[in-house]
């Protein structure tokens, strides 16, 4: 088990690489179960949360990349319109 922080200190391509043997593996082991040949059943959790970690941090930075910095703008004055009264809204 790899812990976030120090998946996050891999370039994104060791990452990539990390996802797709974590994939690989996750395959042989449901394959070692499925022919009876398995003796670890816990480490499919693990390669399982291996997954999960290196895909929340992927998202992660998918999407501090399409975030855009704060900026205050004070947004122009529209004036409202008076609410219509009908019969569905006569509150």
């Amino acid at each position: 088990m790899t812990k976030p922080t120090e998946l996050r200190a891999l370039s994104e391509l060791d990452r990539a690489q990390r996802l797709v043997d974590a994939r690989k593996e996750l395959f042989n082991l449901r394959f070692q179960l499925a022919t009876g040949r398995l003796d670890n059943v816990s480490r499919i959790a693990v390669v399982r949360r291996d997954i999960a970690r290196l895909r929340t941090i992927e998202a992660e930075d998918a999407g501090a990349a399409h975030r855009q910095p704060e900026v205050d703008l004070v947004a122009p004055e529209v004036p409202e319109e008076p609410v219509r009264r009908t019969r569905r809204n006569r509150g």
